[in-house]
């Protein structure tokens, strides 16, 4: 039955609203630390100087989620070639996390919003009742911590190419 409810709420989240407003390209991109699957927390300022891709995902291990985080880190080189990092967040575990990476050889961070703060700040979060989870929504941040492309409808199977498309653009300017 929670499969069937979540099924259901990946497929509603385009229409359903989450609780904050999402923030905008331009604006400075909410600070936050989270645990990552290797239990070390990660903070947004770590990464100043840097470009960030910070997506947000529904659940580990489950199809879309699964080839959206293959896709990533088949490209993990080309992202590191750009001076760019890739962060996913979920509501999901630390421990979920560490197996999702285990199982699917991922090798970059994921990080765990399990109290949800995070997500809602990125105006990311779908609330279902009993059910919470991320959108699916990614926000490229560029190396002076601002939000300089915002993604709501995203395809998992094109998503990284999209996002390293845009790096490229942004990079030129």
């Amino acid at each position: 039955m929670k499969l069937r409810v979540l099924a259901l709420a990946l497929l509603l989240s385009p229409v359903l609203s989450a609780a904050a407003s999402i923030p905008g390209t331009g604006t400075t991109a909410p600070g936050f630390t989270l645990p990552s699957q290797d239990g070390t927390s990660l903070s947004l300022d770590q990464f100043h100087g840097k470009w960030v891709v910070l997506y947000f995902y529904p659940k580990d291990m489950t199809s879309g989620c699964t080839l959206e985080a293959h896709n990533f880190e088949r490209d993990q080189q080309k992202y590191l070639a750009k001076n760019a990092v890739i962060l996913g967040v979920s509501v999901d575990s630390v421990d979920s996390h560490k197996k999702f990476c285990t199982k699917e050889g991922l090798n970059f961070k994921l990080l765990s919003d399990a109290d949800h703060k995070v997500t809602e700040q990125y105006g990311s979060l779908t609330n279902l009742g009993v059910v919470k989870f991320a959108s699916r929504h990614t926000f490229l941040i560029n190396p002076e911590g601002k939000i300089a492309k915002v993604y709501t409808d995203v395809d998992p199977k094109k998503h990284s190419d999209e996002v390293l498309a845009a790096l490229a653009d942004l990079q030129k300017k």
